[in-house]
């Protein structure tokens, strides 16, 4: 005789997509708040909805303190498949509106703020004038962030700093990097009239990349590129810093010459040795191969290469 069978399994509620968009939110983020806020909800709200996703699985996904949010082993497999998934629907949600051939929705850009500074600001209103259905979220970033990580359409670098397995699209001019200081500076400690010249001089230092290595102070005379060995004791990771650090007369600073063409036109620094340097680098505008373009990157992208880029300087100085 067959024994009488034990009660059922209570089934797993169901799992919902709106549930699984916010944990990729909130793994996109490891923010809690930033996730709420981009859902347009409570944090107290995001934070059931995790709970409660949680406990349909019956598996934790994110180790929380007080500081800090984590993915545990279970969570970085499901972000692992579930973000790909969510990616694709968002790119067929966006191929589906741009039928309409008129740009629209949040594009989420992140640039560096010399980038933001010199080639975006001055031309933002512009742009949202003439494309209105479309947001921009700009997120600015002096690191070598993940744009697919991090739910970006694209992000904006010099050409060297291109992330592998991305399209780049050049924008702006060709980037020079000039010596600068203030009048009074200059007015105190004289003015260099050769790279060499430099030694004898108090020089604001950057640091960049990972690794803490300065960037170099090169140059060109003769032909023949050389690079200074500057000294000085300030050091900054940031070239608005060391621009308004030189523009307070605090020493010289190297810079991108368009970065400080404002400061020049209002005198707040001077160039100088612009007869050893020449134009280098170019910024670039880069996405990841997806296939087709969502009409508003394609509109920023056009918007960007249709402007008349000039060289910085608005005053003439004596190199």
């Amino acid at each position: 005789m067959t024994p009488p069978a034990g009660p059922a399994a209570a089934p797993r509620p169901a799992i919902s997509l709106p549930a699984l968009i916010a944990f990729e939110c909130v793994a996109r983020h490891m923010n809690f708040t930033r996730a709420a806020t981009e859902m347009a909800v409570t944090t107290t709200a995001i934070s059931r909805t995790i709970r409660q996703l949680e406990a349909s699985l019956d598996i934790r996904l994110f180790n929380r303190t007080t500081r800090s949010v984590a993915l545990t082993e279970a969570g970085v497999q499901l972000l692992g498949t579930l973000g790909p998934a969510l990616d694709q629907i968002r790119r067929s949600v966006q191929e589906v509106g741009d039928v309409s051939g008129q740009p629209h929705g949040q594009l989420r850009i992140n640039t560096s703020y010399v980038a933001h500074a010199a080639l975006l600001q001055p031309h933002l209103r512009e742009f949202l004038q003439r494309y209105p259905d479309v947001t921009l979220d700009m997120v600015v970033d002096n690191g070598l962030s993940d744009i697919v990580a991090g739910g970006f359409d694209a992000g904006i670098r010099l050409g060297h700093a291109l992330q592998k397995d991305m399209i780049g699209v050049p924008i702006g001019p060709l980037q020079r990097l000039i010596v600068v200081g203030s009048p009074d500076y200059l007015k105190s400690r004289g003015t260099p009239s050769t790279p060499e010249d430099l030694l004898q001089h108090d020089c604001i230092r950057q640091r960049i990349g990972n690794r803490g290595q300065f960037l170099a102070w090169r140059f060109v005379s003769g032909g023949e590129p050389s690079t200074i060995e500057v000294q000085g004791r300030l050091v900054f990771s940031e070239m608005r810093c060391t621009l308004e650090s030189a523009a307070l007369g605090g020493g010289l600073a190297i810079v991108f010459e368009q970065f400080a063409a404002p400061a020049f036109r209002a005198g707040h620094v001077v160039p100088l040795l612009q007869a050893y340097t020449q134009p280098t680098e170019t910024f670039y505008l880069y996405y990841p191969n997806r296939g087709q373009m969502p009409g508003k990157l394609r509109a920023l992208i056009q918007f960007l290469q249709g402007i008349a880029w000039t060289a910085a300087t608005a005053v003439d100085q004596p190199a």
